[in-house]
Formats: C-alpha cells, sequence, structure tokens
C-alpha cells in the first residue's frame, strides 16, 4: 500500500506541472495577441476581461478573475456599434453580395387584370334620314366587318319622288324669274333628307332616283345592327352601329390600395394571353372616379393601338403599369431591405470588411427597386445577399454591448490575497 502510495506521487506532480506549464503558455499566447499600445490620439473607452466580455472597468490593472491583465476597448471596436467585421474568406463562402444606393426615379410597377372593350370614341352610327322601306340589305348579321364605303343597305324613299319631280319640274320651266322656283325646290329635296352628292345625282342625270344606297362611314365591325329587309324605317331610326378596332381600350381592375399610383398619361403594356410573346403599349386614358363595391377595384382605362386587329373586344390581359414621373429619390433593391416586423433594416457594407445594420424607412415598391426616404445617402454599399446571418451577428453582438452597458466598475484592491481568500475573510 505504501508503495503505491509513493508512485502516485510523482504522477500527481507531473500532472500538475503540465497544467501550470499549459496555464502560463495560454498567458503568454494572449499576451502576445494583445493590440499594441494605443496612441494619445485613442483613448480607451474601458478595459474588460475578455473571459468577462460584460464587465467593465475604468482603468488598466490585472483582472480580478483571471490572473491576466485587463484589455482596453477603443471606440469603433467591433461589436461595440452593433456592427460586425468578416474576412473576405468568410465573405466568399457566406455568398455576400453588395450593391450601391442609387438615385432616380421609381416606376410604378402596378399590375393589373382587365379585358379587351371597344374604343367608343371610335363609333360611327348610322340612321334613317326620311322614312322609307329596306328593299335590300347587304350586312345581314352583327360583328361582320365591314370597310369604308362599303355597301350597307338600299333604302327606298317615297318623300324623295315628289321632291325632286318638283325641282326638275322648276328647272323645265321658260321665262320669268325661275332661279327662286330652282333654289326653294332645291331646298325641299334637303329638308327630306337627300344629301348634297344625291342633289347632284338628281341635277346631272334629270332623273328621279328615290333609291339610296347606304354606305358604312368607317372601319370597322357592326356591333349593332337594327336593320331588316323588308321593313319600314323613321327618320332618325337606328339601322348600324360600326365600331373601329384600329384602337382599343382596355379596361384593367387596380386594386384600391395601389390606385393612387396609376395616374392619366403613365405609360402601360398590356399581354394577352391568346396572344403569346405580343406586347401592346398604350397610355392610361383615365382611371374612373367609382370603387367597385364587391371587388374593392378602380377601372384603369388604357387606349391601345391595335394593328391587324388582335385584340378582341372580351379578351382578357394583363396590364403593367409603369411611371415616370415626379422628382428623384433614393432606391435600392428590394431584396436588401429586411423587413422585421416593426422595423426595416438594410445592412451597409464599409470599409474592412466591416457590416452595420442601419434603420430606414421605405417607401413605394415597384419593379424590384423599393424607395428609401431615410436612413441611406446616394452611393453607399448595402449588401444584397447573405444578410439576414450578418444583421443575425450583428444583434447579438448589439445585445451583448447592451447588456454590458453597465457604469465601468472601479478595480478591487489588491492586496496580494486572491478571491478565494477575499471571500474567506470576509466570512
Amino acid at each position: 500500500m505504501k508503495n503505491k502510495n509513493i508512485l502516485a506521487l510523482p504522477i500527481a506532480l507531473a500532472i500538475a506541472a503540465g497544467g501550470y506549464g499549459a496555464y502560463r503558455l495560454g498567458e503568454s499566447q494572449a499576451s502576445k495577441s494583445m493590440p499594441a499600445a494605443p496612441t494619445a490620439a485613442r483613448k480607451p473607452l474601458y478595459w474588460q476581461d475578455p473571459m468577462v466580455p460584460g464587465q467593465k472597468f475604468d482603468k488598466p490593472g490585472k483582472s480580478p478573475y483571471m490572473d491576466m491583465q485587463l484589455v482596453p476597448v477603443y471606440g469603433g471596436a467591433d461589436g461595440d456599434d452593433g456592427s460586425v467585421t468578416i474576412s473576405p474568406r468568410v465573405q466568399q463562402n457566406l455568398g455576400v453580395r453588395t450593391a450601391l444606393v442609387t438615385s432616380g426615379r421609381l416606376p410604378s410597377g402596378v399590375v393589373a387584370v382587365g379585358n379587351v372593350a371597344y374604343n367608343e370614341r371610335d363609333v360611327a352610327l348610322v340612321q334613317a334620314r326620311s322614312s322609307g322601306f329596306i328593299e335590300r340589305l347587304y350586312v345581314r348579321a352583327p360583328l361582320d366587318p365591314v370597310r369604308k364605303g362599303q355597301p350597307l343597305a338600299e333604302l327606298y324613299v317615297p318623300d324623295w319622288i315628289a321632291a325632286q319631280e318638283e325641282y326638275l319640274a322648276a328647272r323645265r320651266m321658260q321665262g320669268g324669274d325661275t332661279a327662286s322656283l330652282v333654289d326653294g325646290a332645291r331646298q325641299r329635296m334637303r329638308l327630306a333628307g337627300m344629301s348634297d352628292a344625291q342633289i347632284q345625282l338628281v341635277e346631272s342625270s334629270g332623273k328621279v332616283h328615290p333609291r339610296v344606297t347606304i354606305t358604312a362611314p368607317a372601319r370597322g365591325v357592326v356591333a349593332e345592327l337594327g336593320a331588316r329587309e323588308g321593313m319600314t324605317v323613321a327618320p332618325g331610326a337606328l339601322l348600324f352601329r360600326i365600331n373601329g378596332l384600329s384602337t382599343v381600350w382596355v379596361n384593367a381592375e387596380v386594386p384600391e390600395s395601389v390606385a393612387a399610383r396609376v395616374r392619366p398619361g403613365d405609360a402601360a403594356e398590356a399581354r394577352a394571353q391568346a396572344l403569346p410573346g405580343s406586347v401592346f403599349k398604350g397610355k392610361v386614358g383615365a382611371v374612373l372616379p367609382e370603387v367597385n363595391a364587391a371587388t374593392r377595384t378602380l377601372k384603369a382605362r388604357i387606349e391601345l393601338a391595335n394593328p391587324g386587329g388582335q385584340l378582341v373586344p372580351g379578351m382578357y390581359a394583363s396590364v403593367t403599369f409603369g411611371s415616370s414621373r415626379g422628382a428623384d429619390v433614393l432606391l435600392v433593391p428590394s431584396e436588401a431591405v429586411i423587413q422585421t416586423g416593426t422595423r426595416s433594416v438594410v445592412l451597409l457594407a464599409q470599409d474592412g470588411g466591416k457590416f452595420q445594420p442601419v434603420d430606414v424607412e421605405p417607401g413605394a415598391e415597384g419593379n424590384g427597386m423599393t424607395e428609401i426616404r431615410k436612413g441611406l445617402a446616394a452611393g453607399q454599399k448595402i449588401v444584397l445577399s447573405g444578410q439576414f446571418l450578418l444583421d443575425s451577428e450583428a444583434s447579438l453582438k448589439g445585445t451583448a454591448t447592451r447588456m454590458g452597458d453597465a457604469p465601468a466598475m472601479p478595480l478591487p484592491r489588491d492586496d496580494g490575497r486572491d478571491d478565494a481568500m477575499q471571500m474567506g475573510a470576509k466570512k
């Protein structure tokens, strides 16, 4: 038994010596890693023990917790202002991408769905100017396409016969003042509904023409057909309604929440699923002052050129609005803004691999860009990717700093005894 105790004693001494050597080696490495003494221009804010960073001291000295000197902390040190410093290699591993804060005009970026409709400003109405009978109808169905000058119907007008015969009889009269009679007969033909071209035809031919061929005044489609062959018509009766298709309207339903960003004169682009790859450009003609109670949307009217008549009324279309009005604002990519629910944060990239979170006030958003009203300046570099990890690290450092914001405490009196001996003495 005594022999075992004798053998255990050297082993215990060797272990103790090894532990003490490791402790002294660590202390020497720590002293080597300490920053060089600051110049007079840099004044430490406080001193701390690296093993207990939450405790601050108002002057240098030996740590009461570990057998090592306190380390000074200077203004702007990493973590003191909630920032973090990342080496270039770690930035590459994290995939950190940056971009500059720019100044420009933010497009509205509003997208809405609407439907194609006739341009109500491109409408021609064909009415009966006199009572008569439709003897022949050339266009027999609604939505039939017509061209300008195409015959639509042939109308027999009995009232024209008497007026034309009176005019021809006045012209055949000889002697006396017949000019006034001829002018009066011509005026009665106009009152009967005859046009100047029809009157000239009677004058040139010297014959009665009781029939008139009605032609299309414009190119388009017959949107409304009110004539049937053999029917009697009265003056002012609607025979044809022709809608042009050279231009069409797109009535887009804009949500009430973003309707203020769509204004008359803004550029717009329309795309239809029935016409893949085709983009129709136009402008907002009007935003109708009425909110749909069921969908809570306002109707924006866009006038589009329709080459070839590709857009057909009733077709659905997706409309993208773009506005270049207003003053220049600060713009950042929307992916750079971190929304926390209560605040918006952008990671600011500084020299030396330093990143600092900055609270910003975002504004409107469109086409992947966000307006920044407060918190940044043009030309600053911000983080686009990896900002969530950097913000988390900065938040942790900022929390640790805030937890250690207690006033610096004076160093305890060093009387050569360690903490355990002092506590024992107090007891």
